[in-house]
């Protein structure tokens, strides 16, 4: 299978396309129609927190589902997306997809690809390959051949990195930060994206601290996370740095054990969220206090680190604007992606539906980011090396904040400057609505 950032892409491409109706629709009846593009008209025009500024389609328009639900959104929309079924339920139920295990972004001019990260169980990651590393060749041929190649329609992805088929073996090559070769076969098979990327304790100024790279939040993650958080608290840390740079939000309920990991002591009987849908369902608004879920281990920390892109969306800033009621929150890095919405997914035929059905507000009744959170520590980010290397300049400007209280004026490293990316939600969103510079290509 491909992963879904593609799967979607293709799939729109690959639909009949029709157009909007010059005639106004009449939505009054589609509720009462079988086939799957009214009943997707009617969950929009029942549920969708912005259905008064659906487009004007009709659902004979398009063949395709997916481009009829695409062609219908609001045109602020830039979040909603669907899936097929068994798409749903690779990505955030069984969290898992087929390839090598690592993701990356084009660097040196299009002459390498640099490792953003690798999943624990991927063939990459047990054969060596580590964030910060540079792909230079594949099967023989250099990625400056492949990469070009690629643009110009000459290859394909499956030239690259071969067919989704269990067993396939490419050979790669990489160049590791301090400049020396790695060479192996990597083998195609289904990978567990595990959602904690990586967790280490030091000391710095006196105090010990935690550091967290944490990437999607999924079912998965509700024990990724007790596992952490114990970790973390049989090393009696102080302060915790939270690295949300490429999580690009989900479940609602994982946001909220992560904040009750964190600060419990702080957050009990608090408001963690307040849930506002469109005017056909007011009755269903309702407010949720800060609560542990499946976490055991909570701890009393009284200030959390966050280091964010625009690739930190959604559950990722509700966390950041949940907690800032209660405890200090400082947020160092780049601008977030502006998501104070969410949706819920919901099934219709064989697809889910991912329609944004509600804002959300903090306790102080503040949930208009749509511009991103702003951080209080501008930093630049660049790949250095793996995790947690203290050259890292968004982890580094953690570091000094922690030693001196302070934004340090950290300057950006000028070579492998880091691209934003979006994480699982956002990736599968409408083609239309995600500019080049925020896709990134995961194997």
């Amino acid at each position: 299978m491909k992963t879904l950032s593609i799967i979607g892409l293709c799939l729109l491409l690959a639909g009949c396309g029709g157009g909007s109706s010059s005639e106004p629709v009449d939505t009054s009846g589609l509720c009462g129609r079988a086939d799957t593009n009214s009943k997707i008209g009617c969950e929009l025009n029942r549920n969708y927190l912005w259905y008064r500024e659906l487009r004007n389609v009709a659902p004979t328009s398009y063949s395709s589902a997916r481009d009829y639900f695409n062609a219908s959104l609001a045109p602020r929309d830039s979040f909603s997306f669907m899936l097929t079924e068994q798409e749903y339920q690779d990505r955030f139920i069984n969290a898992v997809f087929f390839g090598f295990g690592f993701a990356t972004q084009r660097t040196d001019n299009s002459g390498a690809l640099q490792v953003l990260y690798v999943y624990d169980s991927g063939s990459a990651a047990q054969r060596g390959l580590r964030r910060g590393d540079k792909i230079t060749e594949i099967e023989g041929i250099s990625v400056a051949e492949w990469l070009a190649g690629l643009d110009s329609g000459r290859y394909t992805n499956d030239d690259i990195y071969g067919p989704n088929q269990a067993g396939i073996v490419r050979n790669f090559i990489w160049r590791r930060p301090d400049n020396s070769i790695g060479r192996a076969d990597f083998q195609k098979s289904a990978v567990t994206t595990n959602t904690v990327m990586h967790r280490s304790v030091r000391e710095i100024a006196g105090k010990t601290v935690g550091y967290l790279v944490f990437n999607q939040f999924i079912d998965l993650s509700e024990t990724e996370l007790e596992q952490a958080f114990s970790y973390f608290a049989a090393q009696q840390i102080d302060e915790l740095i939270l690295d949300l740079r490429y999580n690009g939000g989900g479940l609602i309920r994982v946001a909220n054990q992560l904040s009750s990991h964190i600060a419990y002591a702080a957050l009990r009987d608090k408001i963690f969220v307040k849930y506002r849908y469109n005017d056909k369902n007011t009755n269903r608004n309702n407010t949720v206090l800060f609560a542990p879920g499946r976490g055991q281990t909570l701890l009393n920390l009284p200030r959390l680190l966050v280091l964010t892109t625009p690739g930190s969306c959604s559950s990722s800033e509700l966390v950041i604007n949940a907690m800032s009621p209660f405890i200090e929150v400082v947020q160092i890095g780049q601008t977030t992606c502006g998501k104070p919405v969410g949706q819920i997914p919901t099934q219709v035929d064989n697809f889910r539906l991912f329609a944004i059905n509600f804002q959300t507000v903090n306790a102080l009744d503040f949930g208009d980011y749509f511009d991103g959170l702003q951080p209080q520590c501008p930093v630049t980010p660049a790949i250095t090396g793996d995790w947690g290397v203290v050259s890292d300049p968004l982890y580094a400007a953690a570091i000094d904040y922690i030693s001196t209280g302070n934004c340090p004026a950290v300057q950006s490293i000028s070579k492998s400057v880091e691209t934003p990316i979006w994480s699982a939600e956002i990736k599968q969103q409408d083609a239309r609505n995600q500019p080049t510079w925020q896709r990134y290509n995961e194997q």
